[in-house]
């Protein structure tokens, strides 16, 4: 029989990349939570999914917007991880960021970036599942950080040894 406890101890046990994801509000407020739930869903159209909790203070911010910014962080911003996963604290004053041509705030230092436009929402129990369409991309070509067991890191050189 399946438990939360067990279910949150594999879940904590799988690694994943980090990413901050990032949207506008109706007044042009920047807003941005770290998220691990994300993954590429379709190539053609390309799409992307990440799932947000609706307890979370932005939840309706994010579902009622058109569009989004996916950063995938790099693996020396384990305090930008940190800091959008911080409540009560105004994220933006404390990273270097910009509006993009898209008006999504884009923190700079990122592995990677994915503007998206809504694809679609999906109802999914105590979250909401947000399916991106990809509208443009960055590559910076940096490493990517990693989370496992409430640790960040970038992949050890070691990995790639045969």
């Amino acid at each position: 029989m399946a438990d939360q406890t067990t279910f949150r101890s594999i879940m904590g046990n799988y690694p994943t990349g980090v990413t901050v994801v990032t949207a506008a509000t109706a007044e042009g407020e920047p807003v941005g939570l770290t998220v691990n739930s994300f993954t590429s869903v379709s190539m053609d159209p390309m799409l992307i999914s990440w799932a947000i909790d609706k307890n979370v203070s932005t939840h309706d911010e994010f579902v009622n917007q058109k569009g989004f910014a996916v950063h995938t962080l790099a693996a020396d911003q384990g305090d930008i991880c940190m800091l959008f996963a911080t409540k009560g604290t105004d994220r933006f004053s404390q990273v270097d960021w910009k509006t993009s041509s898209r008006e999504l705030p884009v923190i700079a230092g990122y592995s990677g970036l994915l503007e998206c436009s809504v694809f679609q929402t999906i109802d999914a129990g105590d979250h909401t599942i947000l399916i991106g369409k990809v509208e443009d991309t960055d590559d910076s070509g940096k490493k990517p950080l990693l989370y496992h067991q409430r640790t960040f890191g970038a992949i050890p050189d070691t990995f790639y040894e045969k």
